[in-house]
C-alpha cells in the first residue's frame, strides 16, 4: 500500500484497530499506526496533512 490508498488503507485500519473511533485519532498516532501496518510500502515523509485527513475520513465511512 502507499499514501494514494486511501479506501484500503482505512479498511486495514478497521480491522487492525477495531476498538478505536477514528474521530478521536489523532494526525500523529493515524501517521504511525499507517506506517506499521503489513503490506504499508512508501515513504514515510512523504504524507500530508490533507492525506491523512483523507484517510480520516475514510476510515470513519469504513467504520459506520
Amino acid at each position: 500500500m502507499r499514501w494514494t490508498d486511501i479506501n484500503d488503507i482505512a479498511i486495514e485500519l478497521c480491522e487492525v484497530h477495531p476498538e478505536v473511533d477514528p474521530q478521536s485519532v489523532n494526525f500523529v498516532d493515524l501517521r504511525n499506526w499507517i506506517i506499521t501496518l503489513d503490506g504499508f510500502d512508501d515513504d514515510p515523509d512523504r504524507c500530508g496533512e490533507k492525506i491523512l485527513e483523507g484517510i480520516q475520513m475514510a476510515w470513519i465511512e469504513e467504520a459506520e
